[in-house]
């Protein structure tokens, strides 16, 4: 293939916190099931010969570009092993027969259960390496994905001037075909369309073919002349399957995203190790306590340390009415979604005292308790780290007359736990002890005035049974330990817990993020990780038309990413103007016009989270230590992990695992396939599965 045909594909705006940037479906699912197993029965003329084994790891040969670095992305994110070949090493191996398989017990052996190229001829068309990984498909049955080539006959298609299209596919809402939801796709709901981020900038590229003879689309686009021509499909040519991409991605791009479980799915016939969900949940914090608010001709906010000519007192703050109680219920209950309420008690009897002795919001909060979660976010929201020394600006940790650090102590530390705790036992609110997070991660290290965490938070956790403790993921992505206690990162939304209307939304905003020349703070020109807007927005508008699109994107792709940890906003978020409302909208209809009810939301609790990263955890360093062994021979799968190690494996529906005696269902359903974290059974040293036969 002609390299040059390929066009590299630009990057597109990646947004974050921080920087621009059985019934019907049963028979669909068995059927799909059937085809992707197709190969793991050996054909008859393989009969006489031992059934070959085939490990469960996926052999990536990577060249640098966007395309295989997505799919590549996706294997380690859903904890599916893969061994890279990089191209570009000069010293890498060389793909022989005795790289790609061998004997073990007398049975032949496949070391790789899919194969990832950059394009169908990687190696070169006439090559040993070429050569030498086409015989080992036909032999084994193994599958390859070709992540990114052009419409051409050697991988099943006409070239594009035969009734077909090449161009830039931004905001092109392309097709699931019958067979994409028959097969590796029934999870989509049927329509995928191109992101199309920046109107300047060409974020993807593809050449949509005509299918000839052998070739079967999965997604495909209309072209000129009625007719439909395909970006994804299956070509099935001498002995050997390919899955045929003819688009330019990158492991962000939603349409990537989207289909990023069908390529795994496909390229491991539905039988791997690891497994991914698409998870939404979202923390409401401050609950009962008021917010201050931003200051549009100050530019900052009043009660803020660094606001210059405040009060110090937060004058006219921002907090929920009863009607906004009775609308958030009334959007739980027409969104299908469930918010956690991250409280503090304390605040709310410190409002009630000062409001003449009643308090409506709290009184109607506890009176629908039982339609949230809750969560303890300390009693009265203080600062549980170091003791502040609020004389300076920034503030500093203040410290003793030796030079050492004071602490917030262990007592006041518990206090603060314990007592938001039993203020909600008292209300019947049903609340876990065991799940915490402290007012603005409080305790854990803040850099860069607090390196370490408050050596007294570890003991306070200990004392009130707490083993999820939350954290900011913006600060520290990966979970770690405070003693016995686990953190649990949460994403920060960029919808900020100091205003109440999108005006004021849109003015702090475009003070972060435009220049100095166009009346902002500059901090855009000055920190590498973020952009500036190229104006700043209208205040009318800017909320509406830009941020909450923008907002609803980067919290989709956490959602499509397989990322469980929670959303964080504020309760101001509920109040005045509501304004986190209209992203959460847009991110449950972008979905749910996406995805298919096979594939729905899961909206874990806290310590639910907890457990998903720390097993991910403990998988990742059991794979990179070569401790897990993995493998299918004819329609039994074979998975054996260090003890105490817990394995993620995905199968197809009908699967099931042995038992001391008899066995059982596996897994759970979801997108089509069955999926779990499973340990073998008493007596027992692996876990065995059964797949169901075509």
């Amino acid at each position: 293939m002609d390299s040059g045909r390929i066009r590299t594909p630009r990057t597109a705006h990646r947004g974050r916190p921080g920087a621009r940037t059985a019934p019907r479906g049963a028979r669909v699912a068995a059927l799909a099931a059937a085809a992707l197993l197709a190969t793991v029965v050996p054909s008859a003329q393989a009969l006489a010969a031992p059934v070959p084994r085939i490990d469960l790891t996926v052999l990536v040969v990577d060249d640098g570009g966007s395309a295989v670095g997505a799919i590549t992305a996706e294997l380690k994110g859903s904890g599916v092993p893969y061994r890279r070949i990089d191209l570009n090493d000069p010293d890498r191996p060389v793909l022989d027969p005795a790289f790609l398989s061998d004997t073990v017990d007398g049975r032949p052996r496949a070391k790789y259960q899919g194969v990832v190229l950059p394009h169908e001829s990687a190696f070169g068309p006439d090559s040993a390496e070429h050569t030498a990984l086409q015989a080992y498909e036909r032999t084994f049955g193994i599958p390859q994905v070709d992540a990114y080539t052009w419409s051409h006959p050697g991988v099943g298609l006409d070239y594009t001037n035969e009734g077909g299209w090449s161009g830039v596919l931004d905001g092109t809402t392309a097709g699931v075909t019958a067979a994409g939801k028959a097969g590796p796709f029934q999870y989509l709901a049927g329509a995928l369309t191109f992101e199309d981020n920046d109107p300047s900038i060409a974020e993807s590229y593809g050449y949509a073919g005509r299918p000839r003879a052998g070739y079967t689309s999965y997604l495909d686009i209309p072209v000129q002349g009625g007719t439909r021509a395909s970006l994804v499909g299956e070509y099935t040519a001498d002995g050997r399957r390919e899955l045929v991409v003819t688009f330019a991605y990158n492991q962000y791009q939603r349409q990537f995203r989207a289909l990023a479980r069908g390529i795994v799915e496909w390229l491991t016939q539905g039988v791997h190790l690891g497994q991914s969900r698409n998870y939404l949940s979202v923390h409401v914090d401050d609950v009962f306590a008021p917010d201050a608010r931003w200051d549009t001709g100050l530019n900052c906010t009043p009660g803020d340390f660094d606001c210059v000519g405040d009060d110090g007192e937060g004058a006219n703050p921002i907090r929920m009415t009863v009607a906004d109680a009775q609308y958030a219920a009334a959007w739980q209950k027409s969104a299908g979604f469930t918010l956690d309420m991250v409280y503090n008690g304390g605040q709310g009897e410190q409002w009630k005292t000062e409001h003449g002795g009643a308090d409506a919001l709290t009184d109607r909060l506890v009176a629908d308790r039982a339609q949230y979660r809750w969560i303890n976010h300390t009693y009265t929201h203080p600062f549980l780290g170091c003791v502040q020394n609020n004389a300076v600006v920034p503030w500093q940790c203040a410290q003793d007359a030796t030079g050492k650090t004071l602490w917030v102590s262990r007592a006041e530390l518990s206090a603060q736990i314990r007592d938001n705790h039993n203020w909600a036992v008292r209300k019947g609110i049903s609340v876990d002890r065991t799940e915490l997070v402290t007012g603005e991660h409080s305790g854990l290290k803040t850099l860069p005035q607090q390196p370490a965490d408050n050596p007294n938070l570890a003991g306070a956790l200990a004392d009130n049974g707490v083993k999820w403790t939350g954290s900011d993921n913006s600060r520290e992505p990966q979970q770690r330990s405070v003693g016995a206690a686990r953190t649990v990162p949460r994403h920060p939304m960029n919808v900020y817990y100091n205003v109440g209307t999108a005006a004021e939304m849109t003015d702090e905003y475009n003070w972060i993020y435009t220049s100095r020349a166009d009346g902002g703070s500059g901090i855009c020109e000055s920190n590498p990780a973020s952009t500036c807007l190229p104006a700043p927005l209208p205040t009318s508008t800017g909320y509406a038309d830009h941020i909450v699109p923008q907002e609803a994107r980067t919290a989709l792709s956490h959602v499509l990413g397989n990322d469980p940890r929670p959303h964080y906003v504020h309760q101001s978020n509920l109040a005045e103007e509501r304004l986190l409302y209209p992203v959460l909208d847009r991110v449950l209809a972008d979905y749910r016009g996406l995805f298919a009810p096979s594939a729905p939301l899961v909206n874990p609790a806290q310590k639910d989270v907890g457990t998903e990263l720390s097993r991910r955890t403990a998988w990742d360093q059991a794979l990179a230590a070569g401790q897990v062994t993995a493998y299918r021979i004819g329609t039994a799968v074979t998975v054996k992990a260090p003890a105490g190690v817990t394995a993620p494996v995905t199968a197809p529906e009908g699967t099931r695992k042995r038992l001391l005696l008899g066995t059982t269902a596996f897994g759970t359903p979801y997108a089509g396939t069955r999926s779990a974290w499973t340990s073998p059974e008493l007596l027992q040293t692996s876990v065995t599965l059964t797949l169901p036969t075509a």
